[in-house]
């Protein structure tokens, strides 16, 4: 019999951390090993980061920036753990860093951890292939509740990504974040965001594909966070015993060759 697979919560004081805990109480094959939150965090049964790194197999992190790059630093001094990370708001330098842990221990991170969103990149970047920057304007919008502090979500640039993969242009050189004022008419191949925060709204994205005489639009509404969990279960599941290396949602649902 296969012994289970040890996992550590990072950020287990926050919504995330509980729901991933809960996710992987759900599971025979997992083990709960350890709960740690930032240092002087105070509730029951929380270990410090040493505590925990020594007692598992890979860590889940849903935390922020800054201490998923310690935390990954961390990881990697020691050989080990795991790692997954569901932080949104990652900077270019910051993924760089956790890139370069990624030379010495297996690290899963992705924006978005559901399936259906990950089966919606596809849908994107396929769509955008085949509809013509001259005809097709495309829209990304995204809500979320009043929390979140970065905007657009990590999801919607993904999304962006991917429709800007599908064109075969970079996303930097043609991505709108923000219209105000007398901006004159839409730029041929702009990829647009709109962003709206309010409540306590979990998760919603569309792309629409505009054009003069028809709209399309692809969307996916999150009903649950334990959908993110669970599928970052599954990440920490599918990273165990990987080599050393940067991988994506995309490598766990074995979409890339």
């Amino acid at each position: 019999m296969t012994a289970p697979i040890r996992i550590a919560v990072a950020g287990a004081l926050g919504r995330m951390g509980q729901a991933v805990t809960a996710a992987i109480a759900a599971r025979d094959d997992l083990v709960l090993a350890a709960r740690f939150d930032r240092p002087g965090a105070v509730g029951e049964g929380l270990v410090s980061q040493e505590a925990a790194l020594a007692a598992c197999d890979v860590v889940i992190d849903f935390t922020t920036p800054a201490a998923s790059v310690a935390l990954a630093q961390a990881c990697a001094a020691r050989g080990g753990p795991a790692l997954v990370i569901g932080a949104t708001g990652i900077s270019e330098r910051e993924g760089a860093a956790i890139d370069a842990c990624a030379a010495k221990i297996p690290i899963v991170r992705a924006r978005n951890f559901s399936l259906g969103v990950n089966m919606l990149m596809g849908l994107v970047a396929q769509a955008a292939r085949a509809l013509p920057a001259r005809d097709y304007d495309i829209e990304i919008f995204e809500a979320h509740h009043r929390r979140k502090v970065d905007s657009p979500s990590g999801t919607a640039l993904m999304l962006g990504e991917a429709a800007a993969e599908g064109r075969g242009v970079d996303l930097t050189e043609v991505a709108q974040r923000g219209r105000d004022g007398i901006n004159g008419p839409r730029a041929e191949g702009d990829i647009g965001f709109s962003v709206m925060r309010g409540g306590d709204i979990i998760g919603e994205h569309s792309v629409t594909f505009a054009a003069e005489d028809e709209i399309l639009t692809l969307s996916h509404s999150a009903r649950d966070r334990g959908l993110f969990a669970r599928g970052a279960v599954e990440a920490a599941r599918w990273v165990v015993g990987k080599p050393a290396g940067a991988y994506d949602m995309q490598d766990v649902l074995g979409f890339k060759a």
